[in-house]
């Protein structure tokens, strides 16, 4: 790798990381020495790149750093595409088109040569999600989400009993072979997982659940952690 793609490759992995990447993680993605690392991590601290840390400490880059639009490599087009295929063989119709709508954008912009990778596709993936009739649309669920409102749902276990449930949706989750919503259950006071081809009813309600953003999954983030640990 040439020395100007391996500092490009810093700050790319840097962007994609909350939390502070140390020197021995940059040194393996990159197949470099650790030594290797600490050059051309000062080399571009002396660039002005807002690189904040240390040695032994790990870096991060500012949150406000911005570089210009770059071209995609084509291994990029060809995780885009496979996500793409992903989502387009596992969602709700408006997410499927989506995920098509971005693929024909990026054909639309990426030069000849890389056209291949999308049109011929060195990657594919099939849907394994059961086909199961739903009868609520999930780009309900997904705006209920967005949005922090409330859902009120009727229900039907696996045994077929149903019930009404006023929950607070966190996420809508996609297993290999089904589709589930993870919410906040006011009748159970605790995190639950719903099948979505089990929800019968649902209305996104005029009530939001009273929490700053990010709140709820925050708190559903430290239950999976929790209920992890004790499993």
């Amino acid at each position: 790798m040439r020395r100007a793609d391996r500092l490009f490759q810093i700050i790319q992995i840097l962007r994609r990381s909350n939390h502070p990447v140390t020197a021995a993680a940059l040194a393996e993605e990159l197949e470099v020495s650790k030594r290797t690392v600490y050059r051309d991590v000062a080399d571009l601290m002396g660039q002005r790149v807002p690189i904040e840390g240390e040695a032994g400490l790990g870096y991060l880059l500012a949150s406000d750093y911005d570089m210009p639009p770059l071209m995609l490599t084509s291994d990029e087009i060809e995780a885009v595409v496979l996500g793409a295929q992903w989502v387009a063989g596992r969602s709700d119709k408006a997410l499927s088109n989506a995920a098509r709508d971005v693929v024909a954008k990026i054909a639309a912009v990426v030069p000849e040569h890389l056209h291949p990778f999308i049109l011929e596709p060195n990657v594919g993936t099939r849907s394994t999600i059961q086909e199961r009739e739903e009868a609520v649309d999930t780009s309900i669920l997904r705006s209920a989400i967005r949005n922090g409102m409330k859902l009120q749902l009727r229900y039907s276990s696996e045994a077929g009993e149903e019930t009404d449930r006023t929950v607070w949706p966190v996420i809508l989750g996609y297993a290999e072979t089904s589709r589930l919503l993870i919410a906040w259950c006011e009748l159970r006071q605790s995190f639950r997982h719903f099948r979505t081809h089990r929800i019968i009813e649902a209305e996104v309600l005029s009530e939001n659940n009273g929490l700053r953003q990010g709140e709820l999954r925050r708190r559903w983030q430290l239950w999976r952690e929790k209920k992890r640990r004790l499993d």
